[in-house]
């Protein structure tokens, strides 16, 4: 019997790598891996479902599941996680030199509905109260002029959020002062090589984010897979048939990890690293699958509806495929 051909469109991931170069069987289907940045797969998803399969940004999923006919469902597999603290950027002369003093301020966000920003501004509320609606919010390219949320949203009118001009970049803006402050996912160029006056509102981000976990015990979850919800209607075994492939090719990089006669990533002590890492969060530390994350996913629900991203507050197991919260006994 010919296997169902799906197209899947994902980044270079070491962790998804063994399907991308097909060393992994998928049950009953033939994958055709397109490996494309985030940026470009989350936008042509997103717009015109292009792909059976796809990485997509957690809050854009979610945001979709308000549509009338929601057009994706995603199983529990998380390809990208990402402590966020670092990713709080500011104008040095902004007058910002703690957290609360990004109240009243002029605040960047690529797109209000992203995930990254959704993380930080509820990061934000919780742990050092910053009310969501403490700040203006503009959007708009970061590097490039003349980028939308990819979404439409219907925000409540305490949040305030307006377009910058299509010939500005949110860059370029921070380090002109004409925002106060970036919450972003890339670090922006007037960061990485600009003239000093863009700054991390934590330099110490590490200390930082490792606190965070020890704390609340939440990897923030950047990206889940979504498959077109008419081909999971058709096909309902598709789901757990690429949850497995994906829970195999991350076992793979788990064993690399651990490999002592030769180094296969490119880190002198990646070693020490794994295991202090392993110390903190467990080994299983970047987890997939439903019941291991269901605090991160419940506290990102809580944040997509606080922030007037959600209709209603959804739970983690109304998000997911069914069919993958639970498999066989022998």
């Amino acid at each position: 019997m010919a296997k169902l051909r799906l197209t899947m469109a994902c980044w270079d991931y070491d962790r998804t790598r063994a399907l991308l170069e097909d060393r992994i069987p998928i049950d009953g289907i033939e994958l055709n891996y397109l490996n494309l940045p985030v940026e470009e797969t989350f936008f042509r998803m997103l717009r015109h479902h292009e792909f059976d399969v796809a990485e997509v940004s957690l809050s854009s999923y979610t945001v979709s599941l308000f549509r009338e006919n929601p057009p994706f469902i995603a199983i529990p597999i998380f390809p990208s996680r990402f402590f966020r603290h670092s990713c709080i950027y500011i104008n040095r002369d902004s007058g910002i030199k703690e957290p609360k003093d990004l109240i009243g301020k002029r605040v960047g966000n690529p797109e209000y509905q992203m995930t990254a920003p959704v993380w930080i501004r509820g990061i934000l509320s919780d742990q050092y109260d910053v009310p969501v609606t403490s700040a203006t919010y503009f959007t708009g390219g970061e590097e490039e002029p003349g980028r939308p949320e990819k979404l439409a949203l219907s925000l409540p009118p305490e949040i305030r959020v307006q377009p910058i001009a299509e010939t500005q970049t949110l860059s370029k803006a921070l380090e002109t002062g004409e925002i106060d402050a970036l919450y972003t996912a890339r670090m922006p160029s007037t960061y990485r090589k600009g003239s000093g006056s863009v700054r991390r509102l934590f330099e110490d981000y590490h200390a930082v984010e490792r606190a965070y976990y020890l704390e609340t015990r939440i990897f923030p979850i950047m990206h889940t897979i979504a498959i077109r919800r008419e081909i999971y209607e058709r096909n309902r075994w598709v789901a757990q048939s690429l949850y497995k492939a994906f829970v195999q090719a991350q076992r793979m990089v788990y064993q690399d990890l651990e490999e002592t006669a030769a180094l296969k990533f490119m880190l002198p002590w990646l070693h020490q690293h794994v295991a202090e890492t392993q110390q903190v969060m467990g080994r299983d530390f970047w987890a997939y699958g439903l019941a291991p994350n269901v605090p991160a996913l419940s506290t990102f629900l809580r944040y997509h509806y606080e922030q007037g991203l959600s209709k209603r507050l959804l739970t983690p197991q109304e998000i997911f495929a069914p069919e993958t919260f639970e498999s066989f006994k022998i």
